[in-house]
């Protein structure tokens, strides 16, 4: 009994020398440094060092804290391809030629990372303007000012259009040299049509023509435009390009109540003479009888032409410019010339298609007109117009060949064979401005009708 007592008294001074050995030991680890001890035991920090431990006694466990679980990568977006980009020309949008494996290799040595050589800067002294020279220019254009377009109508000798002709059918001579055709077609044309009433006819004529404005909007397509032209002894515009729509047919349905000239005989004498009373022979205020001549009435048809022909000059190329002439064929007190007229219808590719009334349709009255008196006008200036031009010219009589002319001369103006070339060097230089043009047909009795020559367009600066 003694014995054990002994034995547990001696167990419980070792466990208390091992725990105070253990809490020295610690001390310094605590209070070692700068900082001052810390009181709490809450903020007592173990030591790194672990101090020697008898064998016998169990070291105590120590806490570890739960270990958070690693978050996930976050899952990468898939990439948006871009279209790849293609180099190309800014002024063909074409793709540019890409380099080859020689292009792109670097040179050896030091010259893969010099930069490339600019050009130098050349200024000119202020106030003046540079001159561009030989390879000082950035672009060159070329610009074909000269394409010539020539309308062809083919009939048989009795008088009907001949269609279903081929390219290979046609020759085209300008100065004399054959040229290659680039352009062929029979496709119908939309036309721009100015028509040209003369109102300085005899009033009967002028009364006709007014029943036949009906047929004249029937001879009309809907994608046609038409403008409208009086004169006599001056020119007026009725109305400006436009639709054959209400507004035209109300505008001729206008034109009707119009009258021509009085073609009576001219009163000199007597009672309604303009001259005054007359008493025993003797007029009443003077010693003598003054002498009436009438005023020769004016008759501009050059005038009226070359209005038109300004106005149609400033319209749209894909149309065929036609001016239909509705007259007797008079011509008196023009500003204009038959020449500078017709020379503005080639420079503008401008036909004319006329009809002629009065005695002018009379068998024998165009060889009499042939025959000018000096200062008494012409009469025989709607033919050469037609003919020089590639137009046609008719001249009737009555109201229903009247009627008939107007459908059959639109349909032959947009139905016409359109020939096209680009003019090859003459063989014989000419300094003349006026280019003459000769369409043959490889067909036996057929007749063409197309214009004489041309005026090229003055090219734009």
């Amino acid at each position: 009994m003694g014995v054990c007592i002994r034995l547990a008294s001696f167990l419980i001074v070792g466990c208390l020398g091992a725990y105070f050995v253990l809490g020295i030991s610690r001390l310094p680890a605590q209070t070692s440094g700068s900082q001052p001890p810390q009181t709490q035991p809450s903020q007592v920090q173990p030591s790194q060092t672990q101090p020697p431990q008898d064998s016998d006694i169990p070291d105590a466990p120590t806490v570890q804290p739960n270990a958070t679980p690693p978050e996930p990568p976050p899952i990468p977006k898939p990439e948006e391809k871009k279209p790849a980009t293609v180099d190309r020309n800014p002024w063909t949008n074409q793709p540019n030629p890409k380099p080859t494996d020689a292009d792109t290799a670097a040179p050896s040595g030091d010259e893969s990372s010099a930069p490339p050589t600019m050009p130098p800067v050349r200024t000119v002294p202020p106030g003046t303007t540079k001159t561009s020279r030989g390879q000082d220019d950035l672009y060159t254009y070329v610009v074909h000012t000269n394409f010539v377009q020539v309308p062809v109508t083919v009939k048989d000798p009795d008088g009907r259009r001949v269609d279903g002709l081929l390219p290979t059918d046609f020759i085209v001579k300008e100065n004399g040299t054959v040229q290659k055709l680039s352009f062929f077609t029979q496709d119908p044309f939309a036309l721009s049509v100015a028509v040209v009433l003369d109102l300085g006819m005899p009033d009967a004529m002028v009364q006709k023509v007014n029943q036949t404005f009906g047929a004249l909007v029937g001879a009309f397509a809907p994608y046609d435009e038409v403008a409208l032209y009086t004169y006599s002894s001056t020119v007026s515009e009725v109305n400006d390009f436009t639709a054959v729509n209400q507004k035209l047919i109300a505008l001729l349905n206008q034109l009707k109540t119009e009258r021509g000239r009085n073609n009576g005989v001219a009163v000199l004498s007597g009672p309604l003479a303009p001259n005054g009373p007359i008493i025993n022979g003797v007029p009443v205020g003077s010693p003598t009888e003054p002498v009436y001549t009438p005023p020769k009435a004016a008759h501009v048809l050059n005038d009226a032409i070359l209005r038109a022909a300004l106005d149609l000059s400033k319209r749209k190329r894909t149309m065929r410019k036609i001016i239909f002439v509705i007259s007797d064929g008079r011509e008196y007190g023009s500003q204009a010339s038959y020449k500078d007229v017709l020379r503005l219808l080639l420079s503008n590719e401008i036909q004319i298609q006329a009809v002629e009334l009065g005695n002018a349709a009379l068998p024998v009255y165009d060889k009499i007109e042939r025959l000018h008196i000096p200062k008494q006008g012409y009469g025989d200036l709607l033919p050469k117009y037609a003919s020089a031009t590639g137009g046609g010219h008719h001249a009737e009589l009555t109201r229903s060949a009247i009627e008939d002319i107007y459908a059959q001369a639109m349909s032959e103006a947009r139905n016409q064979y359109t020939l096209g070339y680009t003019p090859a060097k003459p063989k014989t230089p000419t300094t003349s401005a006026y280019r003459n043009i000769e369409v043959v047909v490889k067909r036996p009795h057929l007749k063409v009708y197309a214009k004489d020559g041309y005026y090229p367009a003055v090219a734009a600066r």
